[in-house]
């Protein structure tokens, strides 16, 4: 499989996820399971065969972490829609999931089979796509976020839908975390040290977690809430991408091995 073929796959994908949420605003809920799984299906085919070619995980540079974000946006949509029904929530996930679809068509990345040493632990896949997975619901959180500062006004079921994405996103990044803190004492000989990418991730879970306390304590001040919901993400792409181009990873961060 090459990369030229993501461009059929992705089509595919895509118009059975939008047929999907079609159904969802239809209250045809079995229509509406079937084609997302169907699509996350093909959208995964393509993934695993990436695999199989490049005879690792394709979890290396940022197009392949952008496959995955494609692939469980949504995924997470449907997961969210399966515990409280929320019509739109998977065509906000669809939508997502195209945005980084169209960069990964518009910038499509060079892909090396050979890993290097520290890339090769056992712990290194499931750090990387629980982490991804924890950023597709985050990220569904601070376009919410966004969506009710705009509108200025919201319901009670709507400002929760916030804190719903918040907290299983957090448990997920939480156990990126752990399988983090396992690769790099395998990979490193410690679990933390404090690198660039290390001090950012330890950041931005902090932030999201003084969120939750905020929520809890300040529950009817929801307008700075979602504000410091929106610097909770901005938190967060600096610890998964921002970080490549600060001074002080250069040379210095073991994380910045794909630059």
């Amino acid at each position: 499989m090459t990369w030229e073929s993501f461009i059929y796959f992705a089509i595919c994908a895509v118009l059975l996820w939008v047929a999907g949420s079609y159904q969802a605003w239809k209250d045809k809920t079995k229509s509406a399971y079937a084609l997302t799984i169907l699509g996350l299906c093909v959208f995964f085919a393509f993934i695993l065969s990436m695999w199989m070619s490049l005879e690792r995980p394709p979890l290396r540079t940022m197009g392949e972490t952008r496959l995955w974000y494609s692939f469980f946006l949504p995924l997470a949509g449907l997961m969210v829609y399966s515990r409280w029904r929320y019509k739109w929530i998977l065509s906000f996930s669809t939508l997502l999931s195209v945005v980084f679809i169209c960069v990964n068509l518009l910038k499509p990345e060079i892909h090396s089979k050979t890993l290097m040493p520290a890339l090769q632990s056992p712990w290194f896949a499931p750090h990387v796509i629980v982490y991804m997975f924890a950023y597709a619901l985050l990220g569904a959180a601070a376009v919410m976020a966004v969506y009710l500062l705009v509108r200025r006004r919201w319901s009670q079921q709507e400002a929760e839908i916030t804190d719903n994405l918040v907290y299983v996103g957090l448990a997920f990044l939480t156990f990126g975390m752990l399988f983090g803190a396992l690769w790099a004492k395998e990979a490193w000989g410690h679990y933390w040290s404090w690198d660039p990418k290390e001090t950012w991730a330890a950041i931005t879970w902090l932030a999201y977690l003084v969120y939750i306390h905020f929520r809890l304590y300040r529950p009817q001040q929801l307008t700075p809430a979602l504000w410091m919901l929106i610097i909770c993400f901005v938190l967060l792409q600096m610890c998964w991408w921002g970080i490549n181009y600060l001074p002080s990873a250069q040379g210095s961060s073991v994380h910045t091995y794909s630059m």
